[in-house]
């Protein structure tokens, strides 16, 4: 069951329906597996109790470097930034968005390298440097394609890449 209903075209944050994502959160409960932890962060992450959530990511991410593969450090490591993210910690997001992607693509695990771009970019996007997004939501696409996702997972990314323009564009039209 997917909670996401869309994606907000101005922020490229998540719309919810929080009733379904609390009930959600109260059926997990207490559970410490991996999966669970991390589907606890972004529950937390998209009821925007950042502080909770990211108490939680810290601790999945240490949970994946103990007990997980490289690729579930990885994911947890994505999730961390993107709730650092929402915190307004840019640049420790970017960080470990960069570290992320290039290890991804480095192992050539294109899924996560796109996780990751795509997560970097809407750390560019919230800044304000559209260009910048522009330029991750495109690579997101890229590997995105090449992992062979089919259409409907595209749409995020061309959502964000058509934000990215639409604000790029935006100051010469004002100005």
């Amino acid at each position: 069951m997917s909670f996401i209903k869309g994606y907000d075209p101005d922020t490229l944050r998540e719309t919810v329906d929080t009733r379904e994502c609390m009930d959600r959160l109260d059926e997990i409960g207490e559970q410490r597996s991996l999966p669970a932890l991390l589907e606890r962060v972004w529950l937390l992450k998209v009821l925007d109790r950042l502080e909770d959530s990211l108490v939680l990511a810290e601790e999945a991410v240490r949970v994946a470097r103990m007990a997980g593969t490289r690729k579930d450090l990885l994911r947890a490591r994505i999730l961390h930034a993107s709730v650092q993210q929402f915190r307004g910690a840019y640049a420790a997001a970017e960080h470990e968005l960069t570290t992320c992607a290039e290890e991804a693509e480095g192992q050539e695990w294109p899924g996560i390298a796109a996780f990751a771009y795509q997560h970097r970019g809407k750390v560019h996007y919230d800044r304000g440097d559209f260009e910048q997004a522009r330029a991750d939501f495109t690579r997101a696409l890229f590997l995105r394609q090449e992992h062979g996702v089919p259409d409907d997972q595209l749409e995020s990314t061309l959502l964000a890449i058509d934000a990215a323009d639409r604000r790029r564009f935006l100051p010469a039209a004002a100005g």
